[in-house]
């Protein structure tokens, strides 16, 4: 495939006039152009943006599915939407479920990812790749649960970790932890670092524990300011030790609903926007009606792109898709384009640890792109080389 005529986002961040050529979906040089083939598709992107595939690396659901249904036709149902809205790879979250119940769900995750890359591979085209599961429970705070369930709440415990690792066969790529909940969370940071990222979730912590939770190897925040200490003057907490810790980042849910605009564009500026990776957070409403749904066993309520706990009116993740949120980042928030799509893209590939094959347009990764309108409107989404029905 060769993609004319469109402003390609460049590895620098910024858009050049150019062409995109894909072969046996992966990216090629441009002068590969040059060797056109009778047969080869030619799409005319007419002055539209092409950038990297999105990557969301914090999500719950979409279209009436959650990761912790614990299904393969769940993981599908999801991945399949996602790539339609220009969300080519994924990590989804899980919630604080029982452990045993938590190993099923990651071992289930594990055999999909082999049937997608392996001998059903044809049945996953079209699919956004499942490249990591961000796991959110269960060692996190009941002071900060947000719509977790705390009946299902542990303190960090490195051999149930372990137990998680291995039932997903690697794929768990993310461990929230609220570091405050245990005298041996630096020990439990400190063994399993190595292993895979440790993030700071659902935390009552302290500006010195976070700290010492960053200096043991954490490297990670979850859903920056929301279950979580506020940000003041006098207690800065986790946001103002991720603040003092320029080699961790942050995510940021960034519909519009659970940071107000002037937030992010202070946090933009506080930490810089290398270290920020835009998420959705979403569950299960999204792409749904309105109405009650559920999120790890509990009801929520969505009205418009604002899902609650039925039981409190807490926020209980978005019903908002990545897309929808970067779009909201730029139009809304003031954030420029060339910035908010590597926090999309760069950032979160290069955090679960596949920027060698996503979150970029360069020749050898995966050939991921979206076409889009300068209403930043979803005009193309090409997965692999191949145009998908949009």
């Amino acid at each position: 495939m060769i993609i004319k005529n469109v402003k390609v986002y460049t590895e620098d961040k910024r858009f050049v006039d150019g062409e995109i050529v894909i072969r046996d979906g992966i990216f090629a040089e441009s002068q590969a152009a040059e060797k056109e083939q009778d047969t080869e598709e030619v799409l005319d992107g007419a002055g539209c943006y092409a950038i990297p595939g999105l990557i969301d690396l914090h999500f719950h659901g979409c279209k009436g599915f959650d990761f912790c249904d614990g299904t393969k036709e769940a993981i599908a149902g999801i991945a399949k939407y996602e790539a339609s809205v220009g969300v080519t790879a994924i990590s989804p979250a899980t919630m604080t479920l029982p452990v045993d119940e938590l190993e099923r769900i990651l071992a289930v995750g594990a055999e999909y990812r082999r049937e997608a890359a392996g001998e059903k591979r044809k049945e996953h085209a079209g699919e956004a790749d499942l490249v990591g599961v961000n796991m959110e429970g269960p060692f996190i705070s009941e002071k900060k649960k947000g719509a977790q369930d705390e009946r299902n709440i542990i303190c960090c415990n490195a051999s149930v970790c372990r137990r998680f690792l291995n039932a997903s066969e690697g794929l768990v790529r993310f461990v929230g932890v609220a570091p405050e909940n245990s005298e041996d969370a630096e020990a439990f940071i400190k063994e399993m670092k190595d292993r895979v990222n440790i993030s700071l979730a659902h935390t009552n912590a302290d500006y010195d524990t976070a700290m010492a939770a960053f200096a043991a190897g954490a490297d990670h925040a979850v859903h920056l300011y929301n279950a979580m200490p506020a940000f003041t003057h006098r207690a800065p907490g986790v946001v103002g030790a991720v603040a003092d810790s320029p080699k961790e980042n942050a995510d940021l849910i960034s519909e519009g609903v659970h940071n107000h605009t002037a937030v992010v564009r202070a946090t933009f500026r506080m930490l810089g926007a290398h270290r920020i990776i835009l998420i959705s957070d979403s569950m299960r409403a999204t792409g749904m009606p309105d109405g009650r749904y559920t999120l790890g066993g509990l009801d929520v309520d969505v009205a418009g792109n604002r899902a609650t706990l039925a039981s409190n009116g807490a926020l209980a993740g978005s019903a908002t898709n990545l897309m929808d949120c970067l779009r909201t980042v730029v139009k809304k928030m003031g954030i420029p384009l060339e910035t908010a799509v590597a926090c999309a893209t760069m950032n979160p590939a290069k955090s679960l640890g596949v920027y060698g094959e996503y979150g970029s347009i360069a020749p050898g990764k995966k050939g991921n792109v979206v076409l889009l309108d300068e209403e930043l409107e979803v005009r193309g989404v090409i997965k692999d080389g191949v145009r998908l029905s949009v």
